[in-house]
């Protein structure tokens, strides 16, 4: 994934998200028969060559990757039998056995299916998101799958289904404090668990859309690019400052003074040519 992607990716991820069923929440009293309504059937939806989303049954939707050795399945359902319905249609598609179970957060119609699973499944999970389940759940028969959790702290990590690398990427606290997405780089694919969004709302700007992120991305990196061909001409910080007329203004006593973006870019690109320039004999 490139820095820009990634840069992209996480501003998106940062902005809104959808709010599911936290895995430690209160349970809500039963409603009257007659108003329950049943789950459609579990359905998978091809997205990519060996890649699907789940759909139906109880609880979100889930993901499965399809390796040459390995099958991975992103989310658990919300219930052991929608989990085990998941698994029967997974086994209609392909003979390759399900080894892999992945989180993209902690919420309960996310993980609380997890006795579906084998009971050697291995799980790939944020480290926050098993701490979160190791609070919820109070049941034995989830709280034995707890040890097969193998977490990672930040940054990524990445798994061999064979022949197919997938990411889990962490981008710092959004949806819960442990959410990843869980990216196949040759697709371009990203499962997000409660993260997707179309509209985006900040503390500090008007109603935004996907497009203006884009655009709003785009405009940083040209603005770098510009900057990176001033300083290869020799240009200063006070020239690049002057071009994008960028005041200096005193300080406000008790509140912090901080740099323009140009100056940001200026000092970054400055400092790396610097690192970068061989050593003078």
């Amino acid at each position: 994934m490139k820095a820009s992607q990634k840069i992209g990716l996480a501003a998106v991820l940062s902005l809104v998200v959808i709010f599911g069923t936290s895995a430690a929440q209160k349970p809500q009293p039963a409603q009257p028969p007659q108003y329950q309504q049943q789950p459609a059937p579990i359905a998978l939806e091809k997205i990519a060559d060996n890649i699907y989303q789940v759909t139906g049954g109880s609880g979100a939707n889930c993901g499965v990757v399809i390796g040459e050795k390995e099958v991975m399945v992103i989310d658990a359902k919300m219930s052991e039998e929608s989990a085990k319905q998941m698994l029967a249609e997974i086994a209609k598609i392909s003979p390759v056995p399900v080894r892999v179970l992945a989180f993209t957060h902690s919420d309960g119609d996310h993980v609380n299916g997890i006795t579906g699973f084998p009971a050697d499944i291995k799980i790939l999970a944020h480290e926050e998101t098993k701490h979160y389940m190791d609070e919820a759940f109070k049941d034995e028969r989830q709280r034995a799958y707890l040890p097969l959790i193998r977490t990672f702290p930040s940054a990524s990590l990445e798994y061999d289904l064979g022949g197919r690398k997938v990411q889990l990427i962490y981008f710092g606290p959004a949806h819960t404090s442990g959410d990843v997405v869980v990216y196949c780089p040759k697709e371009k694919v990203a499962f997000l668990g409660d993260l997707y969004a179309e509209v985006f709302l900040s503390g500090h700007a008007e109603k935004a859309t996907r497009a203006d992120v884009k655009a709003l991305i785009k405009s940083i990196e040209d603005k770098q690019a510009q900057i990176e061909a001033m300083i290869a001409k020799g240009k200063s910080l006070d020239e690049v400052k002057k071009f994008y007329k960028v005041e200096d203004r005193p300080a406000t006593p008790g509140r912090p003074q901080f740099l323009s973006l140009a100056e940001v870019i200026w000092l970054e690109v400055w400092q790396k040519q610097l690192i970068l320039a061989p050593r003078k004999k």
